[in-house]
């Protein structure tokens, strides 16, 4: 493509690069200037990611051609500092506005161009300023009380850390805060190397084919900067992997027929500039397209086609639980009630689509991406090309989003692939497109359920069973179908009990990990029915959820005795008088109204912390050098939550040590122990308690040697130790004693695994080491004639044990309910229709109302310092809640989620056609 000069400025500096006139400015500002603080999510103008400032007013970078800012001025997010953090960024970081960190470049943007014309913007100025830039992960409330408080900031934010003994309930800034404010951060495609070869993805356009190739290399000598085409048979290992060893059975390449829509079958790699301008079309590959199955009953009916010839009945697996005798309480019951919900695929949406690159190092290949699970990685891309373990090393860079869907292997084994075969280092950055046609989905569940109830309103059984869509390969399916029938109760004493929960493969997307493992379906179905028991039994609706909550000493469906930490009454507790509020609310505001209802829900959810009846550990290192440094080798990948923070604050009150005084290894399969994957509610207390355990062994080893008892004080001097008891005092002097191989002359490295015990084949046992308990309610309005919804407020009690940054915690519930809105009212992923994040629907910052959280602490023994996880539950009741509360102002339940207002219309005109 011919080039032309572009002179233009950037951050005051005047710049000039000889691109096509066409060049996006994001790949400009990117590629040509390595301002890589520029995100691009979607080169389609719908993610916001990256919006720039030309001639001081927003726009996406990725929509701007680079003829367009010739002579202009353009600002970045790397222009906002200037030696010290603006207001606006600083702001950010107080409010804990940024948490992955891949959006806040944009929404910073976006924001400073609002403040520059009014410094004092209202809620709805903020919003209408920053709507056009999706936020995954805070929920946006942060971000809008950052930009709003943005003029009370003086240029600074107060960085200090606190003191020994006091970083566990404090809530510091993130310690990865700075970076993701300024541009600095270097997420999955920010760090590729100047001479690495760009890799395209062949992808099947079909649902179900077979496919052969052509003369390839004829074909790659055909085209200028083409290095190679790489299909199944240059995989030089077992070309299969999976995040469940038993059950793995994904290709990284197909090998002669695809089982999915954009399936990967073979890879393109060559110049920069050669890729750019690549057309595939005349590519070597002839398809047969087969039948396809993309419903669950389809794939289970007679005769159906094997997708998996192994696996019968196109089952991948099922889950069972049974107690008591259900069906004889059902008969008995005073009350039941059944029923029927359907749920969608959902998309995870993360802004940062998967990204990396690869290299070889002598003779091990180095892969630099963004993941969830670094020491999973590791272990299927040796697989998949035939290495051994300790030569492949996984570099997690930071990561922008990940929910569970960054759990499974993409593009590490591919990137890997090129660079073993060509020498030279591979880059690849999934395209938006790709990112969602290829990674897995939240299972769409069909459910059924009758929970039964006697005459004084306690539940006595209840059945349930659900099929789960788990696409073509199996990801995660059987943690799904084995978690589920452990929750479907809710946190509920139910005394007679049967749940099933099966994993159904059909050829549409994989379904994998996503933020509650199919609880968050379940809990709609459980939900939804305690409401209609409620109205059957004349119960208030939150009355009777107290009446049934678990409490400490009581049986789990699994017959799991919780003796202590149950925080359910607790949380159910806090919200009476709300609920109260909001019930007085809706009957004033539907006294006057007739246009448009109000309702109110309610909702509850409890989680079990870690994998299920499974070894489940994490391994912290933390040790201090000559020097006088306290190094934390943290290895769990902080995706947004802040584990690096959290961990971090952890580790220091259980040495007594000031967070000040640490330094941070992150995850890195070369120099971090394996913390586990980034998933299940269980970094917090999994990696936490093992800090904890390393910070208190590492503590005792510096009194032992210094001969003194646990209540003596250690303060780092330097290069030395101070160390008092009572009056008595002493110096240790570091640099006088050995150093082992990492320079640490005290070191503690501690593993902690849950203890939990295998279900039997009626699944009692102990699944489960720590449960995290919620509830909240939604308060909305729904429009009789249009049947839309508007959300008013929602009020969270999240049982968090102990909120060890309180900031954070508030952040993750934040973000979590945004993420059970979307599910609640506009998430559908339709393959090969809502591919891009224009037509497929998260919400924006209009979308999240007001949100008041009740931090509950009912400290559980196992925690560190009590604390328990809170990632999955913040997300499981918002669906359910707003479903409920659609009900109570309508008189429906819509049984298809999302609860769109076409949805909603038709239930409300079938309830009338019923009159």
């Amino acid at each position: 493509m011919d080039r032309s000069e572009i002179a233009f400025e950037v951050n005051g500096a005047a710049v000039s690069v000889s691109v096509p006139p066409v060049r996006r400015l994001s790949q400009v500002l990117r590629d040509e200037l390595r301002l890589t603080g520029t995100k691009v999510g979607c080169d389609a103008g719908d993610c916001g990611a990256c919006t720039v400032l030309v001639d001081g007013d927003p726009v996406c970078a990725c929509l701007m051609p680079a003829a367009s800012v010739a002579g202009a001025s353009v600002t970045t997010v790397e222009g906002l500092a200037n030696g010290r953090l603006s207001a606006l960024q600083a702001s950010f970081l107080e409010h804990g506005a940024a948490q992955c960190g891949i959006c806040t470049p944009g929404l910073l943007m976006a924001a400073t161009a609002l403040l520059e014309r009014n410094p004092t913007p209202s809620e709805v100025e903020t919003q209408d300023a920053l709507g056009g830039v999706l936020c995954r992960c805070t929920g946006y409330r942060k971000i809008v009380a950052a930009v709003m408080q943005a003029s009370q900031h003086m240029n600074s934010v107060d960085l200090r850390l606190p003191e020994a003994g006091h970083a566990v309930g404090a809530s510091p800034i993130r310690l990865d805060g700075v970076p993701k404010v300024t541009g600095d951060e270097k997420f999955g495609g920010d760090s590729f190397p100047s001479d690495a070869l760009a890799v395209l993805v062949v992808r099947s356009p079909h649902y179900h084919a077979r496919f052969s190739f052509g003369d390839l290399d004829a074909w790659s000598k055909a085209h200028p900067g083409i290095a190679g085409v790489f299909t199944a048979a240059d995989i030089p290992g077992h070309n299969c992997f999976g995040v469940i060893g038993p059950f793995a059975d994904q290709p990284a390449l197909a090998d002669g027929f695809a089982r999915l829509r954009g399936e990967a079958v073979a890879l393109v790699a060559g110049e920069r500039e050669a890729i750019l301008d690549l057309d595939l079309t005349d590519l070597p590959i002839a398809w047969t397209e087969l039948p396809h199955m993309l419903q669950p009953r389809e794939a289970k009916a007679d005769g159906a086609a094997l997708i998996h010839p192994h696996r019968p009945a196109n089952l991948l697996t099922s889950g069972y639980v049974e107690r008591g005798d259900p069906d004889g309480a059902l008969a008995g019951a005073a009350v039941t009630v059944s029923g029927t919900i359907e749920t969608s695929f959902v998309e995870h949406a993360y802004i940062e689509p998967e990204a990396g690159y690869a290299y070889m190092d002598g003779d091990t290949l180095v892969v630099v991406a963004c993941t969830q699970a670094p020491y999973m990685d590791r272990d299927d891309t040796a697989k998949v090309l035939g290495l051994a373990v300790d030569k492949v090393r996984i570099v997690p860079t930071a990561t922008g989003g990940g929910f569970g869907s960054k759990l499974d292997v993409s593009l590490q084994p591919l990137i890997g692939l090129v660079a073993m075969k060509t020498g030279r280092p591979a880059a690849l950055a999934y395209t938006r497109n790709e990112s969602m046609m290829s990674t897995t989905k939240r299972h769409p569940a069909e459910m059924k359920a009758t929970i039964g109830a006697d005459a004084e309103g306690r539940v006595i059984g209840m059945v349930f069973e659900g099929d789960f869509n788990t696409g073509a390969y199996a990801s995660w399916g059987p943690t799904v179908a084995n978690r589920v029938p452990v929750h479907a109760s809710g946190p509920y004493f139910t005394p007679n009990y049967r749940a099933t929960g099966y994993a159904i493969h059909t050829n549409g997307p994989i379904a994998g990990a996503f933020r509650g493992f199919g609880v968050p379906q379940a809990t709609i179905m459980q939900e939804t029915l305690y409401d209609e028991l409620a109205a059957k039994l004349g119960m208030d609706r939150l009355d009777f959820r107290l009446k049934n909550c678990l409490r400490n000493g009581y049986e789990t469906v699994t017959g799991q005795r919780l003796e202590s930490g149950v925080g359910i009454g607790e949380c159910l507790e806090q919200l009476k008088p709300h609920w109260a509020r909001a019930l007085a609310d809706a009957e004033v505001f539907n006294a006057a109204h007739t246009a448009s209802k109000r309702g109110v829900g309610v909702a509850s959810c409890w989680y079990g912390c870690g994998n299920t009846s499974l070894p489940n550990p994490s391994t912290i290192k933390v040790g201090i050098s000559a020097a006088g440094d306290v190094v934390l080798h943290q290895g769990a990948v902080d995706i947004g939550q802040g584990s690096n923070t959290v961990i971090s604050q952890i580790c220091a009150d259980a040495l007594g040590l000031p967070l000040a005084s640490f330094k941070l290894k992150s995850a890195d399969t070369a120099i971090t122990p394996d913390a586990g994957k980034t998933s299940a509610s269980r970094q917090t207390f999994v990696t936490g308690k093992a800090a904890e355990k390393a910070g208190r062994a590492l503590r005792e080893k510096i009194l032992r040697f210094a001969n003194v008892s646990e209540q003596a004080t250690i303060v780092l001097d330097g290069a030395g130790i101070s160390i008092r008891e009572g009056d008595a005092a002493r110096r240790i002097d570091l640099a006088a004693l050995k150093a082992d191989a990492d320079g640490f002359v005290f070191v503690a490295e501690e593993t902690y695994d849950p203890p939990t015990l295998p279900l039997d084949a009626k699944g009692q046992g102990k699944p489960y080491a720590v449960y995290g308990y919620g509830a909240q309610i939604a308060e909305l309005e729904v429009d009789l004639k249009l049947g839309t919804v508007k959300l008013i407020k929602i009020t969270a009690a999240h049982d968090v044990g102990k909120a060890i940054n309180p900031v954070l915690v508030e952040g993750q519930i934040e973000g979590g309910i945004a993420q059970g809105i979307g599910m609640a009212l506009m998430e559908e992923y339709i393959p090969g229709r809502t591919e891009n994040l224009h037509d497929y629907l998260i919400p924006t910052i209009g979308d999240v109302p007001p949100i008041e959280h009740i931090l509950v602490e009912v400290p559980d023994p196992e925690g560190p310092f009590g604390a328990k996880g809170l990632g999955e539950h913040v997300l499981i009741p918002t669906a359910p809640a707003i479903l409920n509360a659609i009900r109570h102002a309508t008189g429906v339940l819509v049984a298809k989620v999302p609860a769109t207002p076409s949805r909603i219309l038709a239930a409300i005109r079938e309830k009338e056609a019923r009159r």
